[in-house]
């Protein structure tokens, strides 16, 4: 690294992106000094706001930049497998937004080139460093939750509105926010699925993506365990308010998301009167785990861009991004893998894609690929 004490940071994608950007340069460990976005005025307008003195329009310019250590790569969907590819070649640390790729084999090329690198690569998948998530393994960890005996998550989000392109999404290609806490919760790897689409998009929509279903909804076999995890996501023609859940069933307690945003979750206690099992909750937030300079972007009070269509669908992530940053940064500078690394971060991506695969055959079993089978890591 060019400075061992500070990890430089080239900022790719400045939308959603320039969330992360006052989380970098609060963080005692990292520096901002470059900011790279195709639309050159857009591009100074953020980067004049929050005083990065590097500009490019062009991510071969950041590459070739040795004063780079990482990217931050926050681009539109179909960028992330060939950018993170360049990225690495070129000696970079590579943090990208999710998924991981759209292809298998896409994955597979970034799983190899990190092994063959030594690189750091990270998914940034916000809803493992959300606070509800943060809480659950926490009670899971002591025992609260006792045996777990289900998982399931669903991610219905309405994207009229949002980015053209999101027209030729797939709805498990973009299945990750559901997958990772299920198996990220028990250290888990999914081993194969078994996914039923159902329902039908508009045609405008069905002609684009390639994909008719308006609900694709799959079950997960979680390797080396008794459990399988339910779920399922919706991106068009489903009437549903935006809802990125997850619910844990154990032996003594469960969890369930709420249904409504900003509504107490809802926590069941085995063996009350009836009346009595379930009870509305509020999830603390767990900035302590933090360093003390970026606590405060756990708060909604810190987005930058309260407007943009991610927060009015999102709610702020959970206070996941100093989480996201910090477990990134403190990776790199202790030379280890960060969670998730490149495998868990295939194998979360490989459950959407391989549920889609399951889905065109009528359900049928669709394995998870070898590459993505490795040992879990924890998250």
């Amino acid at each position: 690294m060019s400075d061992a004490k500070k990890v430089k940071m080239a900022m790719v994608g400045l939308g959603f992106g320039a969330e992360f950007i006052p989380i970098y340069k609060a963080h005692p460990g990292a520096e901002v000094v470059a900011a790279c976005r195709r639309n050159e005025a857009e591009m100074n307008k953020v980067a004049d706001q929050f005083e990065i003195p590097k500009r490019y329009t062009d991510f071969e310019d950041v590459l070739s930049d040795p004063d780079i250590d990482c990217v931050h790569i926050n681009s539109p969907i179909g960028d992330h497998a060939w950018m993170s590819l360049k990225a690495l070649d070129a000696g970079k640390h590579v943090m990208c937004t999710v998924p991981m790729a759209t292809t298998i084999d896409e994955c597979r090329q970034i799983v190899e080139k990190v092994e063959e690198t030594g690189l750091k690569y990270m998914m940034a998948e916000t809803v493992v460093y959300s606070r509800e998530f943060l809480f659950i393994k926490q009670m899971f960890q002591s025992g609260e939750l006792g045996d777990i005996q289900h998982l399931a998550a669903s991610h219905p989000q309405d994207m009229d509105g949002w980015p053209d392109y999101w027209k030729d999404m797939i709805p498990m290609h973009y299945a990750t926010h559901v997958v990772s806490p299920c198996l990220g919760l028990v250290d888990g790897l999914a081993e194969y699925v078994s996914c039923f689409g159902s329902g039908q998009v508009r045609d405008e929509i069905a002609e684009r993506s390639g994909n008719k279903f308006a609900v694709e909804s799959c079950h997960i076999k979680i390797a080396e365990t008794d459990l399988t995890a339910h779920v399922w996501r919706a991106l068009y023609d489903v009437a549903r308010q935006y809802r990125e859940s997850f619910d844990v069933y154990g032996t003594k307690k469960s969890f369930e998301w709420t249904l409504i945003e900003n509504e107490p979750h809802v926590m069941h206690v085995a063996k009350r009167p009836e009346a009595e099992i379930a009870e509305k909750i509020e999830i603390p937030d767990f900035a302590h785990l933090l360093p003390e300079e970026i606590r405060r972007f756990t708060q909604p009070q810190e987005i930058h861009d309260a407007d943009h269509l991610s927060f009015i669908q999102g709610g702020g992530h959970g206070g996941s991004h100093p989480h996201l940053v910090h477990e990134f940064i403190s990776a790199i500078q202790e030379n280890r893998e960060p969670r998730p690394g490149a495998v868990t971060s295939a194998n979360w991506t490989c459950v959407g894609i391989c549920a889609h695969e399951s889905a065109m055959k009528g359900g049928a079993i669709v394995p998870l690929p070898e590459f993505t089978r490795q040992p879990a890591q924890t998250v």
